[in-house]
């Protein structure tokens, strides 16, 4: 059912619950004899409806109706996506769909390689040292497949072009506002990390 028809169903059921009038009591002598309640006495009266006032403000709390609950196991669409392209080594930040950012980044140079596709981040450090590249910093860095990150460089001279063991280098600022805004909009459930050529 679509939400116009959920509300129709909705205010159908409300009036209706409106209009209802409560059953005449039976006294002792009429409990047992149903033939006296006659079709009028089971009539509703113009006093059992509400004014419309009353029906004018119920079908105001309705309105808490327009937006519908989540199906469940839906999962709903990242707030933030990092866009990087290793051809022009540039890295466009979107949120709700719009950029926000376009920053220089430095990818993989000769040698090494830098991960294509579309990934979740998985794990999230404020400084990180690399165990496998001489305990090298990576400040604000945002993991996303097995050990590549998104993180700060020292190297920042070398932003624009390939210069990286395979992570995706941005300037510090740059990463810590990167880092920040995942935190700010809900976790790493709520970015994406694409890498194209």
């Amino acid at each position: 059912m679509n939400m116009t028809g959920f509300k129709i169903v909705a205010m159908a059921l409300l009036l209706s619950a409106q209009s209802a009038v409560a059953l005449p009591k039976l006294s002792p002598a009429t409990a047992g004899n149903t033939s006296l309640l006659t079709q009028a006495s089971l009539r509703p009266t113009l006093s059992a409806i509400e004014p419309t006032n009353s029906i004018t403000m119920k079908m105001a709390e309705l309105k808490l109706l327009d937006v519908p609950a989540s199906p469940k196991g839906l999962i709903p669409s990242p707030k933030i996506v990092a866009k990087i392209d290793l051809s022009d080594q540039r890295m466009r930040v979107f949120v709700d769909g719009e950029e926000q950012h376009s920053w220089k980044v430095s990818t993989a140079r000769r040698g090494y390689y830098t991960p294509r596709g579309s990934y979740t981040p998985y794990r999230m450090h404020k400084m990180w040292y690399s165990r496998k590249y001489n305990n090298s910093p990576m400040p604000y860095a945002v993991f996303f497949h097995k050990g590549w990150a998104v993180h700060g460089t020292n190297a920042i001279r070398r932003l624009g072009r390939p210069a990286s063991h395979g992570c995706v280098r941005l300037h510090p600022k740059n990463a810590k506002a990167f880092y920040r805004m995942i935190k700010q909009a809900g976790g790493m459930k709520s970015a994406k990390v694409e890498i194209t050529n």
